[in-house]
């Protein structure tokens, strides 16, 4: 389980490319790159990582259900993933 600390950092990130997504973009059409260098390094969506919504974990992520493989294994054997069956032949 990750630390706390790191979903929020996370969390910290991802509401920073929310609020500069339009004004980067602005910037990046315009051409002004000396502009964009000033905006917050964290505003960048490069620097965004995929982590797990319950755990944190970084490996492992599925992009489709948004948690890491461990979890998405452990709530689809419990029944709670609407439409996942575990497959068997």
């Amino acid at each position: 389980m990750a630390k706390e600390s790191m979903k929020a950092r996370q969390a910290k990130r991802e509401r920073l490319v929310a609020k500069y997504a339009a004004k980067r973009a602005q910037l990046k059409k315009d051409g002004d790159y000396d502009a964009l260098q000033k905006l917050p390094r964290n505003a960048s969506p490069v620097r965004l990582h995929n982590i797990c919504k319950m755990s944190g974990r970084p490996k492992g992520y599925m992009r489709q259900f948004g948690i890491s493989r461990i979890n998405f294994r452990e709530m689809a054997s419990n029944g709670l993933i609407p439409g996942v069956r575990k497959a068997s032949w």
